[in-house]
């Protein structure tokens, strides 16, 4: 029974992915723009990013939320950006990332940084963690992409570092189905501002 119940649950979330992912598909690429202005505004305004030294965030592609100029921006502001790069075991290695030109094509359509790997643990060093995700529920459970490298990393992230998933603002508050591995986030980054997740109970 209890294999069933998994089953459904990973099948109810690969239906949510199918959904948000042709949303985003049909965004239009003027909203997309405005985002990616937008949330490089709000994110170092937020207390938790702008009292950070090191700041963990990723690099957008495809239909992500857009991070490029958010980027830039906690670099320009002197941030320490710790960018992923992903292992062939799906877990996720760091290094710096400094601008565009540190970027390099990666498998799986990724830019990843070409500086120094820092090792899986160097997230632990971040003040603040910036993940993508395709939806949150308002309890912090966030829907990602299902190859579960963001819940391995999150699991080596300190109790009380703020963590935040990049998000358009209708991919806020949804019914977000989980599974026992699923690590829980604090925070939704929008355009509009920053949404504070309150845990059930």
């Amino acid at each position: 029974m209890g294999a069933s119940v998994g089953g459904d649950k990973s099948s109810a979330k690969s239906a949510w992915r199918d959904q948000v992912l042709a949303a985003r598909r049909r965004r239009p690429l003027e909203a997309a723009a405005e985002f990616a202005a937008s949330v490089s505004r709000v994110a170092p305004a937020w207390a938790g990013v702008r009292d950070a030294a090191t700041v963990a965030a990723y690099v957008s592609v495809g239909s992500e939320p857009g991070t490029g100029l958010l980027l830039d921006e906690l670099v320009a502001a002197g941030k320490r950006v710790l960018v992923p790069v992903l292992r062939p075991d799906n877990d996720l290695d760091w290094a710096v990332y400094t601008g565009p030109a540190s970027l390099a094509r990666a498998p799986r359509g990724l830019f990843e940084p070409v500086g120094a790997r820092l090792g899986v643990e160097a997230v632990a060093t971040a003040d603040v963690v910036l993940v993508p995700g395709l939806a949150v529920s308002p309890t912090g459970d966030r829907l990602g992409r299902g190859g579960g490298s963001y819940d391995r990393a999150l699991a080596r992230v300190p109790a009380g570092t703020p963590v935040a998933v990049v998000l358009y603002d209708d991919e806020v508050g949804l019914a977000v189905p989980t599974e026992p591995h699923d690590v829980r986030v604090g925070f939704a980054l929008t355009a509009a501002g920053v949404v504070a997740l309150r845990p059930a109970g």
